[in-house]
């Protein structure tokens, strides 16, 4: 039996943000926003939640991140109505793969040891209630 864990993350989905550099003296140091550390943590305590006492996997694993984004407030009932049933896309920033990126370094070290692990991924960005589902499941 292949072992699997999936969790929600609540809130609205945010993006993996650019690394940031501050000059300390003769070195350059880099490092990560606060707004992004944030949410990492926030991914962090969501994945300690649904992984209990069990710890992070060692093996290949599959990656199934389903993103959805709240419907802009100015737009019209019928423009929200479109994006809800699917027919109007999501198609603006921020990039799908940066939020997945978001996600995995949120996991690491509680779901596996290193994002190197994960060897499969399905991700998919919608409008709806803003959360995101995460999934993952040792690979076959």
């Amino acid at each position: 039996m292949t072992f699997q864990i999936n969790f929600k993350i609540d809130g609205p989905p945010r993006a993996k943000g650019r690394p940031r550099f501050a000059n300390r003296g003769k070195f350059v140091s880099t490092y990560t926003d606060s707004k992004t550390r944030a949410y990492e943590d926030h991914v962090r305590e969501c994945a300690k939640k649904a992984m209990g006492s069990s710890l992070p996997l060692g093996t290949a694993l599959d990656a199934f991140i389903y993103v959805c984004f709240g419907v802009p407030s100015s737009y019209s009932k019928k423009r929200k109505e479109a994006c809800l049933n699917g027919s109007e896309k999501h198609i603006k920033k921020p990039d799908l793969d940066n939020v997945v990126k978001a996600v995995l370094d949120g996991c690491e070290k509680v779901i596996f040891w290193s994002d190197a692990q994960i060897v499969y991924t399905h991700s998919t960005k919608k409008y709806g209630h803003p959360h995101v589902e995460v999934l993952f499941r040792e690979s076959e």
